[in-house]
Parts: structure tokens; C-alpha cells; sequence
């Protein structure tokens, strides 16, 4: 895989603009009957980071053989996939608004008829083999597509995702790329409370993974990991993303009955200035580290 260049202040600022309006639009399909907020908002910086610097992807390609592939495993976290698809023109904004009404597929999980969505995820633990299949399938063509699969961290209980990973370890499968949203909770408890996960990376290790892990929040600690791929040439990579359930809306962070919200019209206001006071605040940090 051919190194990125490097990433310029003014492709940062667009992906945390991107970002910003995603997590707007995630809060606002909250408050259109609720959704995964607390998830959603843990990996929105990810997908926004993907979007707009690393998938080679535009919605003019959406059918191109050559196109990379990003599979949204964590499916439950789909407004923010949405959000970012409609913040950079995939979808229309309009059709956030119709979210979980009957005449559109804008719901609480992944829909194919969705532009930009490879593929339905509900039940957790499938995406990993689902993304090495197309990865294979790429390779047999000779196609140089990347296959992005991000999972979330509860979901490495499912045995398919460490019978994938060994699979996709043996083949070689380089074109495979695994992002772990690692905010430390599921449903509505801590992961090592349920069933501790930790050492992450020694375990992708001793699967035969090139590992890498950052802060999932930080647009140039992400550019800097995509960029170091493969972490093991000819090998599978994973990137352990550290991230914060509920990210953006303080009131929201780090709390397990943050997993699912659904938010009154009249509690909207408020919350979409405690986002964008957030946002201004991280935007002027950033730019003076810059």
C-alpha cells in the first residue's frame, strides 16, 4: 500500500468540520426517536478522518471495482456513518430527517439501499469475516481496493471476529484493515467488567496482526497510524482506537446509560450548545498546537 502524504493544518480543520457536523446530526436523529448516541459519538472522528483523507471514495465512485470499502461492524453506530455520509455529500441532509420513518431506510442499523453503505449489520461479531471476503475477493482480481472494518470493542466477544482474524492472518490478507473503537463500554457496562479484553494488542499480535493504537479522537494521531500501513508487511493491520463514549457533549461522556438516548425536543437546544461550545474550544486548542 502506497504511503499517505503527510496531513496539512487545512485538511485537519476538514476533518474535524466533517466530524462536528456528524455529531450535529447525530444528536439531531436523537431527538427524532432516539438512536445509539453514546456509540455513535465515540467513532464519529474515525469515520470522518476516513472520509474525507484515507478511503479512496467519493460519491461519484460509489460503484468504481477499484474503490476501498469501509464496513461499519458496529452497525448500532450507524448515524454516525450517516451523519458523515450526508456531511460530505453521499446522501442528502433532508433524508436525516425522515430517520425511522417508513417511506426510507435511515434506521438504527446499516441498510444497503443506503448510497455508501456496503453492506447490513445488526447482530455484532460479523463484519471482520464479511470485510475479509471482500478483501480476498479484491486480491483474486488483483484489485489494490483497502477494506476498512471497524468494529467496536464489546463485539471482540464474538468468537467469528477471532476465527476472521486467524483466517485473515493466514491468507496474509494485507488489504485488511480493522479499526477497534475502543471506548470501553458495552451496552451498559464496562468491557472488563463483562469480559475483560485487555492486552488487545499482544492478542492481535499473537494472531499474526500488525498493531497500532492512537487516540481515536485525534485527527493527526489517525493520519499518522493510516499512514504507517502495513504495521507487518504482507500481514492484516489493526488499529486500536482509544475513544470516549458519548465524545463531544460532556454531559454524555463516559456514561453506560449513554449507549442508546433518545432526546426530547425541548432538551435539543441545549445540547447543540454544548457541542458547538466544545467544538469551538478543541478547534482553538488544536489550531494553536498546530
Amino acid at each position: 500500500m502506497n504511503p499517505l502524504a503527510p496531513a496539512r493544518a487545512l485538511e485537519l480543520d476538514r476533518v474535524r468540520a466533517v466530524a462536528l457536523q456528524a455529531r450535529q446530526h447525530c444528536i439531531e436523529m436523537a431527538a427524532r426517536g432516539g438512536c445509539f448516541l453514546g456509540a455513535a459519538l465515540s467513532c464519529v472522528d474515525i469515520l470522518a478522518y476516513l472520509y474525507t483523507t484515507y478511503l479512496r471514495l467519493s460519491p461519484e465512485r460509489l460503484e468504481d471495482p477499484e474503490r476501498d470499502y469501509l464496513l461499519l461492524s458496529k452497525g448500532h453506530a450507524v448515524p454516525a456513518l450517516y451523519g458523515v455520509l450526508a456531511a460530505l455529500g453521499y446522501i442528502p441532509e433532508e433524508r436525516l430527517h425522515r430517520h425511522l420513518q417508513p417511506e426510507d431506510a435511515i434506521y438504527w442499523h446499516p441498510n444497503r439501499s443506503v448510497p455508501g453503505v456496503e453492506f447490513h449489520f445488526g447482530s455484532l461479531g460479523h463484519g471482520m469475516a464479511v470485510a475479509l471476503g471482500i478483501a480476498l475477493e479484491c486480491r483474486l482480481r488483483r484489485s489494490p481496493n483497502r477494506v476498512v472494518v471497524l468494529l467496536g470493542d464489546g463485539e471482540l466477544n464474538e468468537g467469528s471476529v477471532w476465527e476472521a482474524a486467524l483466517v485473515a492472518a493466514a491468507y496474509r490478507v494485507e488489504q485488511l484493515i480493522a479499526v477497534v473503537d475502543r471506548n470501553r463500554l458495552q451496552a451498559n457496562m464496562p468491557t472488563e467488567e463483562l469480559i475483560p479484553l485487555e492486552p488487545i494488542a499482544e492478542k492481535f499480535r499473537a494472531f499474526g496482526w500488525g498493531v497500532l493504537r492512537v487516540d481515536g479522537h485525534d485527527p493527526t494521531a489517525l493520519h499518522a497510524a493510516f499512514s504507517a500501513l502495513p504495521e507487518r508487511p504482507e500481514h492484516p493491520s489493526v488499529i486500536i482506537a482509544d475513544t470516549v463514549r458519548g465524545k463531544g457533549l460532556p454531559s454524555m461522556e463516559n456514561r453506560v446509560d449513554r449507549w442508546f438516548c433518545a432526546i426530547r425536543p425541548e432538551e435539543l437546544p441545549a445540547l447543540l450548545a454544548e457541542l458547538h461550545g466544545g467544538a469551538a474550544a478543541t478547534l482553538s486548542s488544536a489550531g494553536s498546537a498546530e
